[in-house]
């Protein structure tokens, strides 16, 4: 029997990869809906299969374990975050703004998915292996502040006021919008924001 030309091995092998590129992205919005609708205890591998319009095989021929499902899924959010932040313009004043402009769309829109992104923080805090996406989320939070202070008191209070600016905009209705957002960044990020009068 002749072989397959090596342009049809290829095509094919480019077509395998496609089709579990796409299942992974399905599996993974799955995991992000189950986790939206009814939280984190609620992911199992037969309700993303569910969710995802797969069947259960698909499930476990990518992610082994719930823990690798979601693991997964934290990575994936962590990697738009640190993409969102890459793509800030190297004008302080105009990143402040797309900075503003981010944090205020978590609790827009976007209330429920920003919830669920942070279950999965939450999560990671509790298990050692997964620690490793928290150290990559400060470390980016960290070379941002580092554009406004060389203090690292003055950095770390920057860093968590972003953090807890995030988490406020989901969780209350204050601080909806991106110039309330604003606002608050420019106040924490003025030289020496918290050194005594």
């Amino acid at each position: 029997m002749p072989m397959q030309p090596e342009s049809d091995e290829a095509h094919i092998s480019d077509g395998r990869r496609r089709k579990g590129h796409e299942r992974r992205r399905r599996l993974l919005a799955a995991v992000m809906s189950v986790i939206e609708r009814d939280g984190v205890a609620a992911v199992t591998q037969r309700v993303v299969a569910k969710e995802a319009g797969l069947p259960p095989s698909a499930v476990t021929y990518y992610y082994a374990t719930v823990d690798d499902l979601l693991t997964a899924a934290l990575i994936q959010v962590n990697d738009w975050y640190i993409d969102a932040f890459a793509s800030l313009s190297a004008d302080d004043d105009r990143a402040m703004e797309q900075l503003a402009e981010l944090i205020a769309a978590g609790g827009d829109r976007n209330r429920a998915h920003t919830m669920a992104e942070y279950e999965l923080f939450l999560m990671a805090g509790r298990r050692p292996d997964m620690r490793a996406e928290i150290a990559r989320w400060n470390q980016v939070i960290d070379a941002f502040t580092a554009r406004f202070t060389a203090d690292p008191l003055d950095g770390t209070a920057i860093a968590a006021a972003i953090d807890g600016l995030f988490l406020r905009t989901f969780t209350t209705d204050g601080l909806s919008t991106a110039p309330e957002v604003l606002a608050v960044l420019k106040r924490i990020t003025r030289r020496h924001p918290f050194a005594p009068e």
